[in-house]
């Protein structure tokens, strides 16, 4: 009851963060407004009246000495949790820690002068008071929680769930401290009563804090700020989180606590109970004494408090020389161990290539750690919720690098001898290691895990079949480092330690990648990026990205382009709708040609559509067509999908219609989900006639004068080319859906740049290229290309990678069209007909003029061999003619 209580008020304040802030602000400044014409409950007995003498009852040796040593500890343990705040190595909780400090020390002292009419020279001692009492990790702990978070959603949600773990242990620990603390207000020693009163508002202040302005601010941060960087690890952080507060919200401690609480309860209300006898008469006289001391004449000015404050007693001289030395110890050697750390980390991580300075290494941890303790890999990246053995062993490990004096730390390693000293430290690899039950004995521990392992152990696991090698990455919390050893695995097993030298691995996100994109990761490949364009479509300028490695592909492309940027490009959708064919069985031909009418009849479609579409928000069913062979029925469902594919969508939709049908026909036996009759990544008629995915159409007009001053070429001569190879050639090869010069080349470029599947160019690149003159005198050429079965999608598969995002991004298709589902989608397969038409002109146009070979052979070569016993005259001649770019305006 009480975790959705907090629950629900923590997601007020992260729901509602500016009124949450605003209201507390204005709190606090009624308190700094307040009237104080009412007097303060006055003290028990009233010591001095002049703010000059130093009376032995107040300033006592004892006294001095005591009020010294709090106000060290104070100093020291707020540098105490802001140090270990530090060391978590995020900016966004030691920001708001320090908000959260700094805002609770103003509403405390608000509290102070304004409420309880305490002296200014009081105040040093309240404020120690609060820093002692302050309780950073519960911030921190919360911090932690919204940390966690990848949208503004999840951080509002991740707030509720830090108040409902936090709230009920930080309210009962409120209580218990307050009434505690309180009982020293009872012992009639006017200093220890004051002490005690500025611990108990010390309390109140932080837990009204905490539950309200905290988390309203906390919310406000993340939501200006939403860097994705800082959310780094964030299952290890929520699930430390959570670890750690079970473990303090111990059951059998919280109901000591309610019933101390009931008792101390009792206490203060017998102590305090009112109409005691003789109570009146004692509240009378102190009134009065607190009369005379509010209208006292002495001299009560500034000056004098600020001398008081000032003055360099031995107290303030201990507490100087402290601060002192912790500001120069946070400056200028918590620095420079930090910076140490880095160059440790980034030197030991060279070092690992090298195979036997990395067994020294793991030798010289291993014998200064039992092997009780786990050692973590020096060379591993800090991150948020590490445990504090991963810690001390990062900091041992420092030694174990020399450094020199310098900025920039080096370490030389030649590549030659690596064999060589691989072989030798082989016996060190083994000594390195701790034995299998010890690994298997920290692996199976909860808090410990193969995070705690070294690589040389992690394999040692994998080997023995304790950890499969698909789950590196889970199992270590690192993807990183999973595929790291990884590809120590397949190189060991390949014997070949250099086969994936070439091959990067480092500085990938691949949580995009695990579950969704591939498996068994052992690096990522770059392919290189150009762009084409700008192509004028639909009356918009776009730079399209394509990842080819054929050289004059994005050239060629390009001067298509430019050739079109005059008349621009028209596009239209002339169909939508992606497919999934099952095939189903029947006892007999009589039972199949049954069910083929049963499911074309219009009202039954309607029932199986309204099954279908149930199975998702966007997929929604508009046709199937159905072919008999025998007694096997091939069903092709076709439905749109929004900016998806939609091939997942297609399979779950056919498979709760097919149960449906099912009910209706018991004896239908469904033989697979994919009758290949989709057809999906295979040539097929199917797909050419009826069409799959997105059908496009596209159309351009390009004048006489910029075929014959770009393309170099003439109108009949394109369109006979045309005819001559697209249509009668293709015929001839029996082609199915190939009437063009290289669609494929074009969509495969854009699909790989944009996150597509790859293998889809094969029904993706149908493609129907027509030229025919045009205008009155017929000096104009009129191009065409007909698409019917671009399979792509804005959402889902490829297109959630970085690099594949960046360029969606850059077509303005990225993600889905809340606007308009489906938009995005449409809009990507007119970008890729537009590119294709452009692809087509210029290759076409370099085929009519003679420029393919010449083309490739002044992209493509870096020297031309020609024949030796040619003149010098006819080498300039053919040089110049032979190598003049296609594209170039002359």
């Amino acid at each position: 009851m009480s975790a959705r209580f907090f629950y629900a008020h923590g997601e007020f304040c992260a729901s509602h963060p500016w009124e949450v802030i605003v209201a507390t602000i204005t709190l606090t400044a009624c308190m700094l407004t307040v009237d104080q014409q009412h007097p303060a409950p006055p003290p028990k007995p009233v010591i001095r009246f002049c703010t000059g003498c130093l009376h032995e009852a107040e300033y006592n040796a004892a006294d001095v000495i005591v009020m010294t040593i709090i106000r060290c500890l104070a100093v020291l343990y707020c540098y105490y949790h802001f140090c270990k705040l530090h060391k978590l190595g995020s900016k966004y909780i030691l920001s708001v820690a320090g908000l959260f400090t700094v805002f609770s020390s103003f509403i405390f002292t608000t509290t102070v002068l304004n409420i309880l009419r305490m002296n200014v020279t009081d105040l040093k001692d309240a404020l120690f008071f609060f820093l002692l009492l302050i309780d950073l990790s519960k911030a921190a702990m919360l911090a932690q929680f919204a940390l966690n978070a990848s949208s503004k959603t999840e951080v509002k949600n991740n707030i509720a769930k830090g108040m409902s773990v936090l709230g009920p242990t930080i309210t009962l620990d409120t209580v218990v401290e307050t009434l505690v603390i309180g009982v020293g207000t009872l012992s009639g020693v006017h200093r220890l009563e004051m002490l005690s009163c500025f611990a108990c508002l010390s309390v109140l202040v932080n837990y009204v804090v905490f539950m309200t302005f905290y988390p309203a601010c906390l919310s406000l941060i993340l939501e200006l700020s939403r860097a994705t960087s800082i959310y780094a690890k964030k299952q290890c952080i929520l699930s430390k989180a959570f670890r750690e507060e079970d473990h303090k919200s111990n059951p059998v401690v919280q109901r000591v606590k309610v019933i101390m609480s009931a008792g101390l309860m009792l206490v203060h209300a017998h102590s305090r109970w009112p109409f005691r006898e003789g109570d009146s008469d004692d509240a009378g006289s102190l009134i009065v004494d607190q009369h005379m001391t509010l209208n006292r004449t002495e001299d009560t000015a500034l000056h004098g408090y600020i001398m008081k404050w000032v003055t360099l007693s031995a107290d303030h001289i201990v507490i100087l020389i402290l601060l002192l030395a912790l500001v120069v110890k946070f400056i200028f050697f918590e620095n420079r161990e930090e910076f140490t750390e880095k160059i440790r980390a980034s030197t030991s991580e060279s070092l690992e290539k090298n195979s036997s300075e990395s067994f020294c290494i793991n030798q010289n941890l291993n014998d200064k750690f039992p092997p009780e303790i786990p050692v973590y890999k020096p060379s591993e990246k800090f991150f948020l919720g590490k445990s504090d053995i991963d810690e001390k062993s990062d900091k041992s490990s420092v030694s174990e690098v020399e450094l020199e004096d310098k900025a920039i730390q080096t370490s030389r390693y030649d590549l030659n001898e690596q064999n060589l000293l691989s072989e030798n430290n082989e016996e060190n690899v083994k000594n390195s290691c701790r034995t299998l039950e010890e690994c298997l004995a920290i692996y199976n521990d909860f808090d410990l895990g193969a995070v705690a392992l070294n690589d040389e152990e992690v394999i040692l696991l994998v080997k023995h079949k304790h950890i499969a090698t698909y789950q590196l990455e889970k199992a270590l919390d690192n993807p990183e480092r999973g595929v790291k050893i990884r590809r120590k695995i397949v190189s060991n097993e390949a014997n070949s330690l250099k086969a994936l030298t070439g091959l990067p691995f480092r500085n990938y996100d691949y949580s995009k990648v695990m579950g969704a994109c591939c498996e068994n990761v052992i690096g990522y490949m770059p392919v290189p990026v150009g762009y084409a364009g700008p192509l004028l479509l639909d009356g918009r300028e776009l730079y399209v990205p394509m990842a080819t490695t054929e050289g004059c592909l994005v050239a060629s492309t390009n001067r298509g382009c430019r050739t079109l940027k005059q008349s621009g490009v028209i596009s239209s959708i002339v169909g939508d709708g992606m497919t999934r064919g099952p095939v189903v069985r029947f006892p007999s031909i009589s039972k199949a040609s049954a069910a083929m009418k049963w499911m074309e009849s219009p009202s039954n479609f309607a029932l199986m559509k309204e099954k279908f579409d149930a199975s998702s928000r966007f997929a929604r069913l508009t046709r199937i067509l159905i072919r008999i062979a025998g007694r096997y029925l091939f069903i092709r469902f076709v439905a749109k999908t929004g900016d998806a594919m939609g091939m997942n969508m297609l399979s779950k939709g056919t498979e709760l219609s097919l149960k449906f049908v099912q009910q209706e026909f018991p004896d239908m036996e469904i033989m697979s989900l994919s009758g290949n009759f989709c057809t999906d990544k295979k040539p097929a008629a199917v797909n050419w006639i009826e069409g799959r995915g997105k059908s496009v159409v596209c159309e351009a007009i390009i004048s006489a004068k910029i075929v014959t001053s770009i393309l170099k070429t003439n109108v009949h001569a394109l369109v006979d080319v045309n005819y001559s190879k697209n249509m009668i050639g293709s015929a001839m090869a029996g082609s199915i859906g190939g009437f063009n010069a290289h669609a494929a080349n074009i969509v495969t470029a854009i699909f790989i740049a944009t996150g597509q599947d790859p293998a889809q160019n094969v029904g993706s690149s149908n493609c129907m290229t027509l030229m025919e003159p045009w205008g009155e005198s017929g000096e104009d050429l009129y191009m065409s290309c007909t698409m019917p079965s671009i399979e792509i999608g804005t959402v889902g598969g490829g297109t959630v990678l970085p690099a594949q995002a960046a360029c969606l991004e850059m077509l303005g298709v990225k993600g889905a069209n809340h606007d308009n589902p489906g938009e995005n989608a449409n809009q990507l397969a007119r970008i890729v007909c537009g590119m294709v038409l452009a692809g087509e002109l210029s290759l076409m146009a370099a085929l009519a003029a003679g420029h393919l070979v010449k083309s490739h052979l002044r992209h493509n070569r870096s020297t031309t061999v020609l024949p030796e016993n040619l003149n010098l005259d006819t080498r300039i001649a053919t040089e110049d003619n032979f190598l003049r770019p296609p594209c170039k305006d002359v």
